[in-house]
């Protein structure tokens, strides 16, 4: 499949020297074919400003591109990828902004990026679940961006949407997603559709913010989920000891059983034991 006159991914890795580093999380993805579809992911592009994460040789950034995204951004610690980034740029003047940095370093909202936003990468596997936790945490909500479609191996999206029902999956990760967000998988990406191919199956993550959110601090709530599931096969007045305050009487508060386990408490019962714990903190007036 050719979406323009660019030269195909192979020739480009080939030009400039650009195979995976391991140390980065890199694993390319050399068919327009399944970029394309990542790109039609992310929803109708037209007017849509994109943040990528890891471009590498550009594959993703070319189908978002052609797809019609107003703009892309594409963050990229590689420099060896700069070049072939550049000619990319050349190709769509105006519409591709390459920032040589870290992700983990980036300050998003010092970018001064325009709405609509929506995040689309190939994550790095290294960093992939980090940067989404950063993404679902600000104080302010809702956050910069308006959809994230974003890949992650298999079991980590498998975690990112998991629900009580799915109990060995079912953790902070999903807590967290599932409270400030709407996250479904997409589809599955196969080891070889990556050179090089990773151990695992990939997946291709839709999340979506929810406009209000259940009432919680972000901190209270990772607090007590660290708790909670740091002992996960243990009973809540077991668990939750370590946050220094009666564990019956936060479930109590909570409207929770304490002889409930965490991989059985839905998320609205982790937000209302993150609010009863801040609320036996603070100070009688």
């Amino acid at each position: 499949m050719s979406i323009d006159a660019l030269p195909p991914l192979r020739e480009v890795i080939a030009e400039h020297g650009l195979a995976a580093k391991k140390s980065l999380g890199q694993n390319f993805i050399l068919d327009l074919n399944l970029t394309a579809k990542i790109a039609r992911a992310a929803g109708p592009l037209d007017g849509v400003t994109v943040l990528e994460i890891g471009p590498g040789p550009g594959g993703l950034t070319r189908a978002l591109l052609a797809s019609g995204a107003k703009r892309v951004v594409a963050i990229e610690r590689d420099e060896r990828c700069l070049a072939a980034l550049a000619a990319i740029a050349a190709h769509y003047p105006g519409r591709l902004d390459v920032i040589a940095g870290d992700a983990l370093e980036t300050d998003y909202l010092s970018l001064g990026l325009e709405g609509p936003l929506r995040i689309v990468a190939n994550l790095p596997y290294n960093i992939g679940t980090l940067l989404l936790t950063r993404w679902l945490s600000p104080d302010h909500w809702p956050p910069f961006w308006d959809k994230l479609v974003l890949m992650f191996q298999r079991e980590v999206a498998d975690r990112i949407v998991a629900t009580p029902e799915q109990r060995d999956d079912y953790g902070r990760l999903a807590v967290l997603c599932g409270w400030r967000t709407r996250a479904k998988i997409l589809f599955d990406v196969p080891r070889s559709a990556f050179t090089p191919p990773p151990k695992v199956t990939s997946a291709i993550v839709e999340l979506l913010p929810r406009d209000n959110p259940l009432a919680c601090r972000e901190d209270d709530l990772s607090r007590v989920t660290q708790a909670a599931f740091g002992q996960r096969r243990k009973m809540l007045r077991q668990s939750l000891k370590s946050l220094g305050t009666d564990p019956a009487l936060l479930c109590a508060e909570a409207g929770l059983d304490p002889t409930a386990r965490a991989e059985t408490v839905p998320v609205e019962g982790f937000v209302a034991l993150a609010n009863a714990w801040r609320e036996a903190r603070t100070p009688a007036r």
